[in-house]
């Protein structure tokens, strides 16, 4: 099992594909409700959905669901897990970032973010959580013994003309921590230096008029990537930030992309029912999968070799 691929959305099915072939080789039921989110552990054991309120983790080799996380009061907005995959964390509209024990259906710990919170990040140091909501307020969480604490906080958009933007999507690397507004606007910070919590750039990631859905950066860090309701997903290279490529095939709303473990290659999960394999190199698309009856709002992709 050396690929995973797996997308989600509104018509409560889970499809497992063949990612060279783009055949789907299984379905998974989710009941309860559309689903908002997908991830895959790092040993590709089990794969965790999210959806409004509750979060169900698969067991991927014989598609059975072994636990149901519940806690949360209202709809799953992103999650993760650990390097190791002994914990999870989530993140809700409820206002709330949780910890899961993955061998407890309950929480460990939960933080109040004053807000809805639209997504969340693991700082690959595994000591910090990044947080942003629809205040506009990006935090940044510790989790060292006796957490629960709040390290820094900073609305970016707070002195704009028009007021602050919603953060719809944040990401953390060794390298780079990015948050971006619903309005499309993307902010840069060093993340080693969160508490001096400036932004050192900021630029339009997508033309007004359109929603910005998710920033991803690519493993090699040296990619981000926005999704959006332009139809487009677009890369952005972290160096310069420049825009590299505009992903211009979607017929509607582009809501998810994740990246191969070598950054070489994207999916990408659109409101038009499909998700779509690119070829970053040639900008192209090398697969489509459809199956899905209604929008595609999520993907997960673990390729990696460890």
């Amino acid at each position: 099992m050396s690929v995973i691929l797996a997308t989600a959305g509104y018509d409560h099915k889970i499809r497992f594909w063949e990612a060279p072939s783009g055949i789907c080789s299984r379905t998974l039921r989710y009941p309860d409700s559309q689903v908002n989110c997908l991830e895959i552990t790092p040993d590709k054991q089990f794969l965790a959905a999210g959806g409004n309120p509750h979060i169900r983790l698969f067991e991927i080799n014989n598609n059975s669901q072994v636990l149901s996380c519940d806690g949360h009061t209202s709809s799953v907005t992103s999650l993760g897990f650990q390097q190791s995959g002994r914990w999870m964390y989530s993140s809700s509209e409820d206002g709330t970032v949780k910890i899961w024990d993955l061998r407890s259906p309950g929480y460990s710990r939960s933080f109040d973010c004053k807000g809805p919170v639209t997504s969340v990040a693991l700082h690959p140091n595994q000591t910090q959580l990044v947080s942003g909501d629809r205040n506009g307020s990006v935090k940044v969480w510790d989790l060292g013994v006796g957490g629960l604490k709040c390290l820094n906080e900073l609305v970016p958009d707070e002195n704009a003309p028009t007021g602050c933007s919603p953060i719809q999507s944040v990401d953390v690397s060794e390298e780079q921590l990015i948050a971006a507004s619903n309005h499309g606007d993307v902010f840069v910070w060093d993340p080693t230096d969160t508490r001096n919590f400036v932004p050192i750039v900021k630029f339009r990631a997508h033309a007004p008029g359109s929603y910005c859905l998710r920033a991803k950066i690519s493993p090699d860090c040296r990619h981000l990537v926005t999704t959006s309701s332009d139809c487009t997903a677009r890369l952005w290279d972290t160096s310069t930030w420049e825009l590299t490529q505009t992903l211009a095939q979607h017929q509607k709303w582009v809501w998810d992309a994740a990246f191969s473990a070598d950054s070489s290659y994207l999916v990408t999960a659109s409101s038009d029912h499909s998700a779509r394999l690119w070829n970053l190199r040639s900008g192209e698309v090398v697969r489509q999968y459809t199956g899905h009856q209604s929008a595609v709002t999520c993907v997960a992709l673990n390729d990696s070799s460890t």
